[in-house]
């Protein structure tokens, strides 16, 4: 832990007097009690001293609320806490489940500021059941979309659960409205195809500086890499919009 982020993090008892404020009741020890649920997971010093960031104040504070105001049992908040990690927004009403955001679904999406007291939120991440109901699809359609490579799941742990980020949500919710008008995902395969063809072209350019000695290569090559990709994306609706106006005449 470099002295810069440990300034940034908190002792267990600077965050104890800062939840008192809102829960008179709570304890030290409830908070390693907290803790050894796995509910929340401090940062430790060398010397084995407990460090809390604002995110797992956050994480505490979402806790405490919850029990306090809808008295669930700590093995169900645990499951929203990581729905919330994964993206997911708090249950709408007292004893939902979390759910997608209205704004995920959207080739744009990024996650924003989060209410007060809510985890950090790093990007969507979902269950296959909740992306089957996100994207208004069945289980069958999604079978099919993977088959023919248009998505697959984020890479996980060995033996984790299969996750999907919002690009494979914008994915199968486009596919599903293409099937309106009689195209099944193995007549979208040309869609991958491109796509492929387009990466490979930023890998050509990206490759080199990949390979290069100096520390800030990758950093680099990922501001290229994004840059290329939104010119790809630029190119790419350009040429599509062109050649529609051929189609119909206009």
């Amino acid at each position: 832990m470099t002295a810069e982020a440990s300034r940034s993090l908190m002792s267990i008892g600077e965050v104890l007097t800062q939840l008192r404020t809102e829960f008179p009741d709570v304890t030290i020890s409830k908070i390693r009690f907290l803790e050894s649920e796995g509910l929340v997971e401090p940062a430790r010093t060398p010397s084995g001293y407990r460090k809390f960031s604002h995110g797992d104040v956050g994480r505490l504070h979402y806790v405490l609320v919850t029990q306090r105001d809808h008295y669930l049992p700590l093995r169900v908040i645990k499951e929203h806490l990581d729905a919330l990690d994964r993206g997911l927004e708090p249950p709408a009403v007292p004893g939902g489940r979390p759910r997608v955001p209205d704004s995920a679904g959207r080739p744009d999406w990024a996650p924003g500021p989060r209410a007060l007291g809510t985890p950090s939120i790093a990007e969507l991440q979902l269950a296959r059941a909740e992306l089957v109901e996100a994207a208004g699809i069945d289980e069958a359609l999604l079978a099919e979309i993977e088959e023919y490579g248009l998505v697959t799941p984020v890479r996980a742990a060995a033996g984790a659960p299969a996750r999907y980020d919002n690009d494979a949500l914008v994915i199968a919710t486009a596919v599903a409205e293409m099937a309106a008008y009689g195209l099944a995902p193995r007549h979208l395969r040309s869609f991958r195809t491109a796509a492929d063809r387009e990466v490979d072209l930023v890998g050509q350019v990206v490759g080199p500086l990949l390979r290069g000695r100096d520390p800030q290569a990758r950093a680099r090559a990922e501001e290229v890499a994004r840059e290329m990709g939104a010119l790809s994306l630029r190119l790419h609706t350009a040429l599509v919009r062109a050649r529609l106006r051929d189609v119909v005449g206009h």
